[in-house]
């Protein structure tokens, strides 16, 4: 069950990139007419910044869950089964201890019961925790920045599910050794 969701997820993130991928082409096509036009609008190229980001967290998501990032086998390529089996092991324990790490970071960021327990005032939410994450503005959008920011959070529980099934897969190939691991099982 853990597999097909961090499957079902990663390619959830893999369409959503594609759509952001055209909507980034889109935009930016258009931004150029209207600068021949003498008319640009600022606004589109700050948007089509923004779509590249999650285009790119979304996509990472999804790069991880398949352990098709870039990746230097040099050491792993010398080795026998059993120690590609081990590298792979600690390369999914470590991107899982990263993910986790995140996530523990952006609750800090956004500090969501806090946020609550002040009545959702984010006056008082800055007053008592100096964190500024609800005020600031986007410059030509006129959106609050943490709605853009929460592809972030996004990112650090994709990464996490996607790690922990990736650690769940390397572990229950040591219990079915006559199992040869595929090219999207290594790193």
């Amino acid at each position: 069950m853990l597999q097909r969701l961090s499957s079902g997820l990663a390619r959830f993130e893999e369409t959503a990139a594609a759509a952001l991928a055209a909507a980034v082409t889109c935009l930016i096509l258009i931004n150029i007419v209207f600068r021949v036009l003498g008319n640009p609008l600022y606004w589109i190229s700050e948007l089509s910044i923004y779509a590249m980001i999650w285009m790119t967290f979304l996509i990472a998501g999804a790069v991880f869950k398949r352990r098709q990032g870039v990746a230097v086998t040099l050491l792993s390529d010398g080795l026998p089964r059993i120690g590609r089996q081990l590298i792979g092991l600690w390369v999914d324990v470590v991107v899982l201890v990263f993910a986790l790490l995140l996530v523990w970071l952006c609750w800090r960021w956004y500090q969501p019961f806090t946020l609550a327990r002040l009545g959702f005032d984010t006056g008082a939410f800055q007053g008592q925790t100096f964190n500024f994450i609800y005020a600031e503005n986007t410059s030509t959008l006129g959106v609050k920045k943490f709605w853009v920011w929460l592809i972030v959070p996004w990112f650090a529980l994709s990464l996490s599910l996607h790690g922990l099934a990736n650690v769940w897969q390397s572990v229950t190939q040591w219990r079915h050794p006559g199992d040869e691991p595929t090219v999207e099982t290594l790193p």
